[in-house]
C-alpha cells in the first residue's frame, strides 16, 4: 500500500478547511437579527472572525484526524513494518533470515557471559534435500523448507531463535541452558535429536511422500568471550564432522578451531 504523499495530504487538508470555512460562511451570512433592534446579533467584526476561526478548528480537527492524520499514520506504519519485514526475515519461511540471527547472536552471547551460563548456537543442514528438488520440483523443494520452519518453530520455546541463513540451512540460537557446561551441551543434544526426529517425519505433497534428514552441528557458548564469527565457525565444523558418520548423529564441537 502506497504511503500518502505530501500532495495528497495537502490536497485533502485543504479540501477539509474549504468545506468547512464554506459551511460556516453560510452560517454566518444569516447571523439572525434582533427582532427588538433590528440590529444584527453579531456586529462586531472580530467577534465574527474569532467564531469563523474556533468554529473551524472545532470541525476541521476531528475531519483532518479521520481522513488525514489516522490513515497516513497507518500507511506509514505498514510500509515499515514491510520494510523490516523484508530487512530482517526470509520470504518464503517466515524465519529469521542472516542479518537478523548476526544481531541476535551477539546478544544473547555478551547475555551468556553476564548471567554466567551457557546458550548454543545448532546449524541445521538439510541432507538428501537436493533429490527433492531433482525428482519433483523446486515447489517440492519449497514445501519442504516451509514445512521444516514450521516444524523447527513448533518444537522450540518462544524465547529461543530460528532463522534460515539460505538454501537448505537452518538455525537456532538456544538462550539460557544450563549453568553447567556438560549439563548444557547435554541439554543441547537431547534437543537436536528431536529436532532430527521431526524434521525426518514424511510430508505428504501432491500425492508423493518427500522426505529428508538433517545434520547439525552444535556450538556451545558463555563460558568464554567468543565472537560470532567464533560461534559460527565451531557449529559448521561440528555440522560437517555429522555428515560424515554413517548413523546421523549430532556431533558437538565446543573449541576446534
Amino acid at each position: 500500500m502506497e504511503v500518502l504523499s505530501v500532495g495528497r495530504v495537502v490536497f485533502r487538508i485543504a479540501i477539509i478547511i474549504a468545506v468547512v470555512e464554506l459551511i460556516i460562511m453560510l452560517v454566518l451570512i444569516n447571523n439572525p437579527y434582533d427582532p427588538d433592534s433590528g440590529q444584527l446579533l453579531i456586529q462586531n467584526i472580530g467577534i465574527l472572525a474569532l467564531l469563523d476561526a474556533a468554529l473551524l478548528v472545532t470541525f476541521a480537527s476531528p475531519l483532518i484526524y479521520i481522513w488525514v492524520v489516522k490513515p497516513y499514520v497507518h500507511e506509514r506504519d505498514d510500509a515499515l513494518a514491510k520494510i523490516t519485514l523484508q530487512a530482517h526475515y526470509d520470504p518464503l519461511t517466515q524465519l529469521a533470515n542472516r542479518r537478523l540471527i548476526n544481531q541476535n547472536i551477539n546478544i544473547l552471547i555478551a547475555r551468556c557471559i553476564r548471567r554466567e551460563i551457557f546458550g548454543a548456537l545448532l546449524l541445521i543442514d538439510l541432507d538428501k534435500f537436493k533429490r527433492i528438488n531433482d525428482n519433483y520440483g523446486h515447489d517440492a523443494g519449497d514445501a519442504i523448507l516451509v514445512e521444516t520452519a514450521k516444524r523447527l518453530s513448533s518444537a522450540m520455546r518462544d524465547e529461543d531463535v530460528i532463522g534460515r541463513i539460505g538454501g537448505d540451512e537452518y538455525v537456532i540460537l538456544i538462550d539460557q541452558l544450563d549453568e553447567n557446561e556438560p549439563m548444557a551441551t547435554e541439554k543441547a543434544l537431547l534437543i537436536a535429536e528431536k529436532l532430527q526426529a521431526i524434521i525426518r517425519a514424511p510430508l505428504k505433497y501432491n500425492g508423493n511422500t518427500l522426505e529428508v534428514d538433517s545434520s547439525i552441528g552444535i556450538a556451545i557458548f558463555g563460558g568464554e568471550k567468543v565472537t560470532r564469527d567464533m560461534v559460527f565457525k565451531r557449529a559448521d565444523i561440528a555440522m560437517y564432522q555429522a555428515k560424515k558418520r554413517p548413523v546421523k548423529h549430532v556431533v558437538f564441537s565446543a573449541s576446534t578451531e
